[in-house]
C-alpha cells in the first residue's frame, strides 16, 4: 500500500503517475470502509494520504521538468 521515501525517489514519472493512481483507489476503498465501519486499520488511511502527497511532490519537483 503505502510506499517508502527512498522507493519513491527511485521511481520514473511514468511509474509515479501509476502508484498515485492506485494509492487513489485504495484511499477511496478505505474511506467506502470507514463508513461501514469495517477498517482494520485505522491509520492507514493517513499513511496512504501521505504517501499520495509525497508522490505528488516527487512527481513535480524539478528531476522530471524539463530545462528551458
Amino acid at each position: 500500500m503505502a510506499i517508502k521515501k527512498k522507493e519513491e525517489k527511485k521511481l520514473t514519472k511514468d511509474q509515479a503517475l501509476k502508484k498515485l493512481d492506485t494509492l487513489k483507489k485504495d484511499l477511496l476503498n478505505i474511506r467506502f470502509k470507514r463508513i461501514n465501519n469495517q477498517v482494520e486499520n485505522p491509520a492507514q488511511y493517513s499513511e496512504i494520504k501521505k504517501s499520495i502527497a509525497r508522490l505528488y511532490t516527487t512527481i513535480k519537483s524539478s528531476k522530471w521538468q524539463k530545462k528551458f
